[in-house]
């Protein structure tokens, strides 16, 4: 499967992720990580926590169709494998998020920029369960 070279998608994604972890971190103290929002709404403390963790799981899935609305074509997806593996993936990545406390959007995005131990660790230990699994899948089984 080949991969297009985006930069200007990629930067405009990124620099709207940094905003909305900063404005997160500066309006509510909190940190921004996909698998904490969404463990906090199933296991809400309080309606006011509940209510801002389901807005910005709504922003992320109402957002192709900002997309759309904005440039007239819905953002084009390819998963090259079956709904079955997705969930499979799924599973993995949350028991592997749980195990290392928090996913790559947690550790990457805002505890490296808080100078994090923990996630100066994680970070390249995802890099590197990538990359490992990129080559595994790809070369030893055979994958595309």
């Amino acid at each position: 499967m080949e991969t297009n070279f985006t930069p200007f998608a990629s930067l405009a994604g990124g620099a709207a992720i940094g905003l909305s972890a900063v404005l997160l971190m500066v309006g509510l103290g909190r940190i921004m990580g996909a698998t904490g929002l969404l463990s906090g709404v199933l296991f809400a403390e309080s309606r006011d926590e509940l209510m801002w963790r389901l807005a910005v799981i709504a922003g992320m899935v109402l957002s192709p169709g900002v997309i759309w609305g904005v440039t007239g074509a819905m953002p084009s997806i390819e998963v090259p494998v079956s709904p079955r593996m997705i969930a499979i993936g799924g599973v993995i990545v949350g028991i592997g998020a749980r195990m290392g406390s928090g996913c790559t959007s947690g550790h990457g995005v805002c505890g490296l920029s808080r100078l994090s131990i923990r996630s100066m660790v994680a970070v390249p230990t995802f890099i590197l369960t990538a990359g490992l699994t990129v080559f595994v899948i790809r070369h030893v089984l055979g994958g595309s």
